[in-house]
């Protein structure tokens, strides 16, 4: 029986998830109105970019320690507060140096936040004693939906930059400090890494479950900054059709999402990786072999339904091996799948110079023929959520 106090946990870190997709959104709604604020063109602007992701590789390394010396609990609030008040430094930058600057704070924070919430989440789904951790990632792509909406809706009613992203601060800095305080107190960890040598602690396990969230986010990534330019180039159509791509992609991933923790609890995280990353294989192959809009949607549409349910896993079991530090642990195999998730987009602009955006999606195609194989990483840490 679930009680009173463990329900409001799951809540707060619903809540917590979905004030992290929100304000991302927000900013990302923002990037054409920043860009033109700061005066720089597409070049400078992806390498000023590159300080967010940076920063957010910092961020979650450095946290994976903190979280626990401190507790999830502790880190997870304080993380989630730091990148509400961080959204708005974008939007006040008028320089690029002021722009690189106030993306390294925002990209670590929300690297911060990434490690910490899904670190909650771990200790919220082990004593529910069922899988739930897909229905966190489900709430952050709610956010960013609502976030999305919004920032159109002001950037339509000509409300500037600032006050859009000082009042989405605020909106995050209530909810965050209301939340808080229902998390689940954990207690502290030893970290049992010695600083300073960079491989310390990436255990065969950790390394490997890493291998395999690199590959199914380079994948999202890929779908994220690509879908819409595959269709129009390989189809021929216009903007606003292509465009469909990546909202098929989109609303596949969110509702899989939402359904991915019942599959789990029936069939096991190990079947939900493999069998959905042969849905996404089966999906990019119709995007990369269909000469036919609708088809080529389907595609896109069941690439995202497959990869929906897939990292959720990997993050729970991220948070239960059985050897070294958990927050450690997580900030790895989360901090190897955002590396995937930037290199996706930059690979595929490289092989497609020379070939073409279709025949490039053979990488997102073979990453995630290779992640159903190595599902079976999963199943000696899966196991310990229903212990």
């Amino acid at each position: 029986m679930i009680d009173t106090a463990l329900r409001r946990a799951r809540a707060a870190v619903f809540t917590v998830f979905a004030v992290n997709g929100f304000l991302f959104a927000t900013w990302v709604v923002h990037i054409p109105v920043v860009q033109e604020r700061v005066g720089v063109g597409h070049g400078a602007l992806g390498t000023l970019l590159l300080a967010l992701a940076v920063g957010a590789l910092c961020g979650m390394q450095a946290t994976g320690p903190l979280a626990d010396r401190f507790g999830s609990d502790r880190t997870t609030p304080v993380f989630g507060v730091l990148l509400a008040v961080a959204v708005v430094g974008p939007g006040l930058a008028t320089a690029p140096w002021q722009l690189a600057v106030a993306l390294a704070l925002f990209g670590f924070f929300n690297g911060g936040l990434d490690v910490s919430m899904n670190s909650q989440a771990v200790v919220v789904e082990q004593r529910y004693r069922r899988p739930i951790m897909a229905a966190f990632h489900g709430l952050f792509s709610l956010g960013g939906i609502v976030g999305s909406l919004v920032g159109a809706a002001t950037l339509a009613a000509g409300v500037s930059a600032p006050v859009t992203l000082a009042a989405a601060a605020t909106v995050g800095v209530v909810a965050i400090v209301v939340s808080a305080r229902h998390l689940v107190r954990v207690a502290p960890t030893a970290h049992d890494t010695a600083p300073g040598r960079f491989l310390d602690g990436y255990s065969p396990r950790v390394l490997l479950l890493g291998g395999i969230a690199f590959a199914l986010m380079l994948c999202e990534g890929v779908a994220n900054d690509w879908s819409t330019l595959q269709v129009k180039e390989h189809l021929g159509v216009a903007d606003s059709v292509a465009a469909l791509a990546f909202g098929a992609f989109s609303a596949t991933m969110t509702f899989g999402r939402f359904v991915a923790d019942r599959i789990s609890a029936r069939i096991g995280g190990v079947a939900v990786v493999r069998y959905g990353a042969v849905a996404a294989a089966a999906g990019m192959t119709l995007v990369m072999a269909s000469p036919w809009l609708p088809l080529t949607l389907a595609g896109w549409a069941l690439f995202g339904l497959g990869l929906s349910g897939a990292v959720p896993q990997l993050f729970t079991a991220a948070g239960n091996i059985t050897t070294g530090s958990p927050g450690t642990n997580m900030s790895r195999v989360v901090g190897l799948g955002y590396l995937g998730f930037l290199a996706g987009p930059s690979s595929i602009g490289w092989v497609s110079e020379s070939t073409s955006l279709t025949a490039a999606m053979a990488i997102p195609l073979g990453c995630v023929l290779l992640a159903a194989a190595l599902a079976p990483a999963l199943e000696q840490t899966v196991e310990r959520t229903l212990e």
